[in-house]
């Protein structure tokens, strides 16, 4: 019998066969994730070298109590059937360098989630919050510790075919992000550049044991501190020096990951390392090769974007040209460095209109027809706790406080499955 060649293509995963692939045999199917991952151009390619994309979401697990979010409320596996009922493929893991300070601290041993949710929420309502931890998610006790809980989530994930980028959110475990948090720059108060590297080193060994983790992200949103001394390192010579350290240590522990490098200013431009002018305030450039001796094809740009009171869409799609999207295009006069970009944050209240606003709408738009992965801004309906408040309502997430459903079906159905869609096809 023979198949429809529309009916065969809809079977096979979401990539494409990079330029010049080889032949591969159509009647076999790599093992999922199909790794490691690595890069060509403006392209992410699998093992069998197909190009692919993400197209997921945010889920954090940095902020005060330092575990992945919403598991009071839904198991695990719930949680990670939403996001793969959207059709994604990927989430974005947070984790704060907090965490593995604590390890090292108590020899080697990371301390248990009953001590993690006493610590951030005091006795009471951290035993409370535990109890319905525990409730709906039976596997874990009391005695779990935190990174056991990282493990369990990513297992899950990977069980459901969904790709792990492991992003370190911010150093001291809360919410993220201002300028005057301590967290905003290498050297600022609670933001030891020697701690980092150990704290990215420790997971990319430990991410060794999760098949389902294909990345790594540096460091979330660089910005300018205030008024103290990392303020005067605030430049992309410095930034050059610190990212490379961060990459060498993923890299050395872990091969196999991508590395994601964010930009400055909340991570809203790469615009010099793109282009390749001068790294300020020195005159050295940004060249792949010479950042990441023997494995520059493991290389991703990251950048952010909340542009929300956008009232055109053309300069919304301009200014992300201009600020590292330009990357993707090859043979453009001025673009130095050919490299996939992934907007790995954006996001808005998920109420019924806000989604039919120019920036919402235009990124629906812009992010599938330059076919770049992204990961949107928060899949959180609550937080444990959030700038000292319990139970945090989350008006930008997905879901529902509780966990439970969408918190805009308008916009799941109306705009957020089709840019699935789009992306991956």
């Amino acid at each position: 019998m023979r198949i429809p060649l529309n009916l065969l293509l809809s079977l096979l995963p979401f990539t494409t066969a990079a330029p010049n692939a080889p032949a591969s045999n159509p009647n076999t199917r790599a093992t999922w994730p199909d790794g490691p991952f690595t890069t060509s151009g403006r392209y992410i390619l699998n093992a069998s070298n197909q190009n692919l994309t993400y197209a997921g979401t945010n889920w954090p697990g940095h902020a005060d109590v330092m575990i992945p979010e919403g598991l009071q409320y839904q198991s695990i596996s719930s949680i990670v059937d939403k996001v793969k009922s959207l059709g994604m493929n990927a989430v974005r893991l947070t984790y704060a360098i907090q965490m593995i300070d604590e390890i090292y601290d108590n020899g080697g041993v990371d301390i248990s989630i009953e001590t993690a949710f006493v610590q951030a929420l005091g006795q009471s309502e951290g035993e409370r919050v535990l109890g319905m931890v525990l409730e709906r998610n039976p596997e874990l006790t009391k005695e779990t510790t935190r990174l056991e809980v990282f493990d369990k989530v990513v297992e899950e994930l990977g069980s459901q075919e969904v790709y792990v980028h492991l992003d370190n959110h911010i150093s001291k475990g809360m919410w993220c992000c201002s300028t005057d948090d301590g967290n905003s720059w290498w050297g600022d108060r609670d933001f030891d550049t020697g701690r980092w590297v150990r704290g990215l080193g420790y997971m990319a060994e430990h991410g060794k044991a999760w098949p389902a983790l294909v990345s790594m992200g540096l460091r979330n949103e660089p910005r300018e501190p205030p008024s103290n001394p990392s303020k005067s390192t605030y430049n992309w010579a410095s930034w050059h020096d610190f990212m490379q350290q961060g990459a060498n240590a993923v890299n050395s522990a872990n091969p196999d990951v991508l590395i994601f490098l964010s930009g400055l200013n909340f991570d809203t431009f790469l615009t010099p390392v793109v282009q390749g002018t001068a790294l300020t305030p020195g005159s050295n450039t940004f060249k792949p090769d010479e950042f990441a001796p023997g494995f520059a094809n493991k290389l991703v740009l990251e950048l952010h974007n909340y542009e929300n009171s956008a009232t055109s869409c053309d300069t919304l799609s301009g200014n992300l040209d201009r600020n590292g999207f330009e990357a993707l295009d090859e043979g453009k006069q001025g673009v130095a460095n050919v490299m996939p970009v992934m907007m790995t944050e954006f996001g808005f209240e998920m109420d019924e209109s806000t989604w039919q606003g120019v920036y919402a709408s235009c990124l629906t738009e812009y992010l599938p027809a330059r076919k770049a992965g992204w990961t949107i801004w928060v899949l959180a309906g609550s937080y444990y706790i959030r700038s000292g408040t319990w139970d945090y309502e989350e008006s930008w997430g997905l879901l529902s406080h509780d966990w439970s459903g969408w918190r805009s079906e308008a916009y799941v159905e109306g705009a957020l499955k089709e840019m699935v869609r789009r992306t991956l096809s």
